[in-house]
Parts: structure tokens; C-alpha cells; sequence
């Protein structure tokens, strides 16, 4: 029986029907062939072709040798900059304000054809600085008030362009998603005193049904009421709001920890198209005691349908008890030396 079940970090209703992933489906289509080119002239990204991209606004390493790291504005950017961030009526009920904010790209490695779950330790972690400074850097731009780190993998996930890239967009208002979320947050924190996401990962960590693995800094977990099957959490076992404040001595850990759960989730279900978010706090309240900051992992292995759209209410087709048990049993069944750390004892 299909089961009803409360997000308890938005307080919103999400259906978990494992039945209908029986249902009839057309046959998928071939997706674009893995074996992919280590360079392709036509490709922006590419090493080479540097002149067909924006400046860049940071890179690793800093100076001198050739990069491994780049972020530039997005040449094709949502927002601008410049503006005026005051806010102007057009009528009793319309409103509206210049496009300002940042948009940019962080291109992750110089090889065209090697995706996150399959770069170095030392690759990803330098993906994590390179996230890192660009986000401290735009927050002390007071007109800004959000910043949202996404990344999009394959064609289902939104995906323009193959090459291994991430994007930042930083915006000077709450978009209502993550207001909800701090609202939900607020409210726990105003009622019981503790943070809302601690409290949750110490029960899930005492039910244990959920937990992928368990590292000394962080918790990997299937959530209670998933969006989406296989979706995951990658989530600090100390409280931060802001990944911006997060130490950068964890880094190396939890680019492992990041590495090793897009490997475990590109074996197991053949390399999916998926999106991941930084979860983070505002820009204005960083040391807030009642958000926790973490990276949310959405396979794209369902569309979003009329229903989804027209409820706001996500169906689910697998029990994240199951899936989280499935991807440990991935994990464990990969050679010697892969995903060590989905293998440590949850």
C-alpha cells in the first residue's frame, strides 16, 4: 500500500508508491553514448578555448600552472551585476525589481568526459574550495541575500552542455522554497530550542534504517519522505548553517564522501542523470542555530508530471528504507579501493 508521509524540514505531504514504478513505460531512449572525447575543440570548457568564455573570476591553481579549476560568469547569465535592487509597483498587486544578482559556472576539470564520480578525491575537493570561495566572496555583497550552489548531471537534470560543470546563482531575494524551509526551521528551533535537522539526524541515526554510511564528519541518508527514489543526503554531523563557515580542513573529507556517493549512484543505477544542491542558510544570518547546512542528491529517474505540478505534491515510487539498503549493497559489491567510504559501518 502507497503511504502518505510529512517532510519534516517544509512540513509538506509527499506520496511513496513503490507500486506504480510498475507501470507500463514507453522504452527509454538511448542516451548519448558514455565514450566521450578527453577534449573537444567545439566545447567552451575545454582547455584551449578559454577565449570562448567570459574572463574567469577565479581558478585553481591560483597562478602560474595550467588550470584544473575555473569559474567565470555564466556568458548566458539569468542575472546581471548591475541594478537597482528597490523594489517598484506596477498596479495595486504587481512588483518588481532590476535582475540583479550573480550567475557563474564553475568548470570543474579540464577533461571533457570525466564526470564527478569519476574524478580524483583531490579533483572534487577542489571543487569544494573553488564553491567555498566564490560563495564567501559574492556574500559580502549586501544586496545579495541567497546563494544557491547546483549542479546538473545529464540531459533529464537540465543540462546544456556535457563538459563537467557546476553553476552558482546568487540572488537578493529568498527564493519560496528555501523560505520554507527556514520558516519550518524557525519554528522547531522557537518551539523545542534544538535544531530541527540535528534532532533529525540523531533519529535517523538511532533508527538506522535510512543511513547509508557514516564518516567521523558526516552522515549519508535516504530521507524519510523522499521526492524522489534513490534521493540522498549528504549531511554535517556538527551544526552549521552556512556551508560558507563550514572549516575547509573537512573539505578532503567530504569531497570522499561526495565522490563516493555519485560513484555508488553511477554504478548502480548506470550513470543517471541527477541535480544536486548546497542547502545553505542567507547570506545575513550565517551562525543561525536552526538550519543545518547539507547537499541534497535528486536522481532524475521519475518526470514531474501534471499531478506534481498541479498539487505541489511529489509521488515517490520506492521506500527510501529499501533504497538506501540497496545503494549500501552497492557499495559493498564494488572492487576493492571504490566507494571506501559508503563501506565504513553506518
Amino acid at each position: 500500500m502507497s503511504e502518505l508521509r510529512q517532510d519534516p524540514t517544509t512540513r509538506e505531504w509527499v506520496i511513496i508508491a513503490p507500486e506504480r514504478a510498475k507501470r507500463p513505460q514507453q522504452a527509454p531512449k538511448p542516451r548519448r553514448a558514455d565514450r566521450l572525447p578527453d577534449w573537444d575543440g567545439s566545447c567552451p570548457f575545454c582547455p584551449g578555448n578559454e577565449s570562448q568564455t567570459p574572463p574567469e573570476v577565479f581558478r585553481l591553481p591560483l597562478s602560474g600552472q595550467a588550470w584544473e579549476v575555473r569559474v567565470i560568469p555564466n556568458r548566458f547569465a539569468a542575472l546581471m551585476p548591475d541594478g537597482d535592487i528597490t523594489r517598484r509597483e506596477g498596479g495595486r498587486i504587481f512588483r518588481k525589481m532590476d535582475g540583479i544578482g550573480a550567475h557563474e559556472v564553475i568548470i570543474e576539470t579540464p577533461s571533457h568526459n570525466t564526470p564527478t564520480a569519476l574524478m580524483s578525491y583531490e579533483q572534487v575537493q577542489k571543487v569544494l574550495i573553488a564553491y567555498q570561495e566564490r560563495y564567501n566572496t559574492l556574500k559580502k555583497n549586501w544586496q545579495l541575500k541567497f546563494i544557491t550552489i547546483f549542479k546538473n548531471h545529464g540531459q533529464a537534470s537540465g543540462t546544456s552542455l556535457i563538459h563537467p560543470h557546476s553553476q552558482l546563482v546568487a540572488t537578493p531575494v529568498l527564493a519560496p522554497y528555501y523560505h520554507r524551509r527556514l520558516d519550518v526551521a524557525v519554528r522547531y528551533y522557537a518551539d523545542v530550542g534544538k535544531c530541527l535537522y540535528c534532532d533529525l539526524l540523531a533519529e535517523e541515526l538511532e533508527k538506522g534504517e535510512r543511513i547509508v554510511a557514516q564518516t567521523k564528519e558526516f552522515v549519508v541518508l535516504h530521507p524519510y519522505a523522499s521526492r524522489a527514489p534513490w534521493e540522498t543526503w549528504i549531511i554535517p554531523k556538527r551544526h552549521y548553517a552556512s556551508f560558507g563557515l563550514f572549516p575547509d580542513e573537512h573539505l578532503a573529507e567530504l569531497a570522499r564522501v561526495l565522490k563516493d556517493t555519485l560513484l555508488c549512484l553511477y554504478r548502480g543505477l548506470d550513470n543517471p542523470a541527477f541535480n544536486y544542491m548546497v542547502n545553505t542558510t542567507i547570506t545575513e544570518d550565517e551562525e543561525n542555530p536552526y538550519y543545518h547546512w547539507h547537499i541534497r542528491i535528486v536522481p532524475r529517474l521519475n518526470l514531474i508530471a501534471g499531478f506534481e505540478m498541479g498539487s505541489g505534491i511529489y509521488i515517490s515510487t520506492a521506500l527510501p528504507e529499501e533504497t538506501a539498503s540497496l545503494m549500501k549493497q552497492v557499495a559493498y559489491s564494488l572492487p576493492e579501493g571504490e566507494c571506501p567510504t559508503l563501506k565504513q559501518k553506518a
